[in-house]
C-alpha cells in the first residue's frame, strides 16, 4: 500500500492529519516572517536606526527566501520530508531565538538573513508534499489549506507580534516566534509519514519549467502581486502611526481586524475554488486588493474608515497566495517541486522589491504615495495574469 494515499483514499475523506501539521507550519513561518513589519516602529527605536533602514530587515530577508527557494528545492530533493520540515523549523527556532538577543542592528541584520534560510525551504516543500498526501481530487483543496496557515498568521501572529513589540519590546516577539517554531517541529515530526520524497528536480524538470510560457507568466503573477502588495503593507506600522496615530493596542487591534478579513477569504477560496477554478480565483482576489489600494486615501479620514478600506484587500491577500499554488499545481503535477519553489521564489522576490521601493519612497518624503505605486504593479499582475490564462489554453 502507497504509505503516503493511506488517509486518503477518495475525494470525500477527511484531509490527512499531516496536512494539520503542515499548515501550522507555515502559520509559524508566516508569523515569522511577519514579525519584522509587526514591530518595526520598535526596531527602528530601540535600535536606533530609520524606518528605512529597519525596513532593509524585510528586504534582505525576502532576497535570502526569494534567491533560496529554488535553490535549496535542488539541494534537498532527495530529503526526507519529515526529517526536512522538522529541521528547517527547528533551525527557524533557534536563529529567530538568537536575532532576539542581537545587541545591535548591524549584528541582527546578517542573524535575521540566516535565520529565513528556513521559509525558504519550509513553503515550497510543504506545498510539493501536497500531492503525495491526498488524492487529485482533493489537490486544490488540500494546497489551500496548507497555506490557511499564512492567513492564521496575519490574525493572530501578526496583531500578537505589534502588541508584544509595543508592549514588551521586539525582542520578545522574536522570543515568541523562537518558541512556536520548536513546538511545531514537534508535530511535523509526530504526524508526518516517513518516505515522503517528491520526485528530484533533474535538468530536464527546470528545462519544462522555465520554457512553459503558461508556468513562467503564472509565476510573473505572483511576483508582481507580491511587489505591488509589499510597496504598502511592509510599512503599514508606521503608516498607520503617522496618519491615525496608531500605535500599541489600536495598531494590533487594526492587523486584527485585516487578518480576520484575510482568514475568512482563503476559507472561502478553500470551498470554492475546485469548482471556479484556480485562475479565476486569482483574478477575483487581485481586483479586491486593487480596490482597496484605489480607495485607500478615504482611510486617512478615521480609524473606521481605514479598517472599511482594508477589507478587500485583507480578503485576497493571502487567498491569492494559496490560488495561485494551487494554479501552478493545476498546471503540472509532475512539476510542481520546481513551480512551487519558483512561485515561493516570486512571492518573496516580490516582497523584497515593494519594501526595497517603499524604503526609498519614505526616504523622500512619499509615504502618503505608496499606494499609488501597488496599484499600478497590481494592474500589471492582473494583465499577466489573463495572458497567462489565454497562454494555458493555447498550450
Amino acid at each position: 500500500m502507497n504509505p503516503t494515499l493511506s488517509n486518503a483514499r477518495n475525494p470525500s475523506d477527511a484531509l490527512p492529519r499531516a496536512l494539520w501539521a503542515l499548515m501550522v507550519g507555515n502559520f509559524v513561518i508566516g508569523t515569522g516572517v511577519m514579525v519584522v513589519p509587526g514591530t518595526l516602529n520598535d526596531i527602528s527605536t530601540s535600535l536606533g536606526v530609520s524606518i528605512p533602514q529597519a525596513g532593509q530587515l524585510i528586504t534582505a530577508a525576502a532576497i535570502l527566501m526569494g534567491l533560496g527557494a529554488p535553490a535549496f528545492a535542488t539541494l534537498v530533493a532527495g530529503w526526507d520530508r519529515r526529517r526536512l520540515l522538522t529541521l528547517s523549523l527547528i533551525w527557524y527556532g533557534l536563529l529567530t531565538g538568537i536575532c532576539a538577543l542581537a545587541p545591535n542592528y548591524g549584528t541582527l541584520l546578517p542573524l535575521r538573513v540566516l535565520a529565513v534560510i528556513s521559509p525558504a525551504i519550509f513553503t515550497p516543500q510543504a506545498a510539493a508534499c501536497v500531492g503525495l498526501l491526498v488524492p487529485p481530487a482533493q489537490r486544490g483543496r488540500a494546497i489551500t489549506f496548507v497555506f490557511l496557515g499564512w492567513s492564521v498568521a496575519s490574525v493572530m501572529g501578526m496583531p500578537l507580534s505589534a502588541w508584544i513589540g509595543t508592549e514588551l519590546g521586539w525582542r520578545w516577539a522574536f522570543g515568541l516566534v523562537a518558541v512556536m517554531s520548536l513546538a511545531s517541529a514537534a508535530w511535523i515530526w509526530r504526524d508526518m509519514p516517513n518516505g515522503i520524497k517528491p520526485a528530484a528536480l533533474s535538468r530536464q524538470a527546470w528545462g519544462q519549467t522555465l520554457g512553459s510560457p503558461a508556468l513562467m507568466m503564472a509565476v510573473g503573477v505572483t511576483l508582481l502581486s507580491a511587489f505591488g502588495q509589499f510597496t504598502l503593507f511592509s510599512y503599514f506600522a508606521p503608516y498607520f502611526l503617522q496618519t491615525l496615530g496608531l500605535g500599541g493596542g489600536g495598531l494590533s487591534l487594526l492587523f486584527l481586524w485585516f487578518g480576520a478579513f484575510g482568514l475568512a477569504g482563503n476559507v472561502g477560496l478553500t470551498r470554492v475554488i475546485d469548482r471556479v477554478g484556480a485562475g479565476r480565483a486569482v483574478l477575483f482576489m487581485l481586483s479586491a486588493i486593487m480596490l482597496s489600494l484605489a480607495l485607500w486615501p478615504l482611510g486617512r479620514h478615521g480609524l473606521w474608515q481605514q479598517a472599511l478600506v482594508l477589507v478587500p484587500w485583507a480578503l485576497g491577500c493571502f487567498a491569492v497566495n494559496s490560488a495561485q499554488q494551487a494554479r501552478l499545481v493545476h498546471l503540472s503535477p509532475v512539476l510542481a517541486p520546481a513551480t512551487v519553489a519558483l512561485n515561493t521564489s516570486a512571492m518573496y522576490g516580490g516582497q523584497a522589491l515593494g519594501a526595497a521601493l517603499g524604503g526609498v519612497m519614505i526616504a523622500q518624503g512619499q509615504m502618503l504615495r505608496l499606494h499609488e505605486v501597488g496599484l499600478v504593479v497590481l494592474l500589471l499582475a492582473m494583465s499577466l495574469s489573463l495572458w497567462a490564462e489565454r497562454a494555458q489554453k493555447r498550450s
